[in-house]
This record gives C-alpha cells, structure tokens and sequence, in this order.
C-alpha cells in the first residue's frame, strides 16, 4: 500500500465520513472527507495525487466546504497534506460549540454536507 491509502485510512480509523462527488458524466471530481470533533470540523479534499486541502474550521461555520473562518489550512501534493492533518493536534472544546452533521445525497453521484445549526 502507498503512503495515500495507509493515510486515508488512518483518517476513517479517526471517524471521518467521505463523499465522492462526481461530475454530470459520472466522473470522479473529488474524495472529500470530514469530520466533526472538539467543536470543529476537519476536512480534506482530495482532487489527485498532487493536488489537495485540507483545513480546520470553527463548529458553528455553516458552510464548511466554502468557510467564511478558517482555524489552519495546507495545500499541496495528497500524501503530504494527509500527513499534516493527522499530526494536527485536537483543540480544547469551546463551550458550547458541538458542530455537527452529515452527507446527504443532492443527486446522482453527488452529495452535500448538512452542517446542523440547532
């Protein structure tokens, strides 16, 4: 296995949930992973070996895929950013911020994240 597979699979190990969206032919356009922990989200997007970001946003952000606040963010070939994400330390929780949320499919081959507000 390659370092992007073994670190791709630390993620999920670490409860990220992925999407795959895909273009209107079908076509794979990105792997698009988060998760939700410590009153922030984690998020990575992959769009090819050497190219893909990752960042932190606060909990209470209401689109994650597109922040108006970012905590930290990288770019740059996959296995790298992969890396830098894993080594990224878990903040202290703000009090009362427990952002949360899922996937849910917009339509064939494509899905959005649902940040809860309430």
């Amino acid at each position: 296995m390659n370092d992007i597979t073994t670190g791709l699979q630390t993620l999920v190990a670490r409860d990220f949930q992925f999407a795959h969206p895909r273009d209107a032919a079908g076509a794979l356009v990105a792997v698009v992973g988060i998760r939700v922990h410590h009153g922030v989200f984690d998020i990575i997007q992959l769009f090819g070996e050497n190219d893909a970001d990752a960042a932190r946003v606060p909990g209470d952000e209401v689109d994650v895929l597109c922040p108006s606040r970012v905590l930290w963010r990288t770019t740059g070939p996959a296995r790298d950013v992969i890396q830098e994400l894993l080594a990224l330390r878990d903040p202290a929780p703000e009090v009362g911020v427990h952002g949360s949320g899922c996937w849910l499919p917009t339509n064939a081959g494509r899905s959005s994240w649902l940040a809860v507000t309430a």
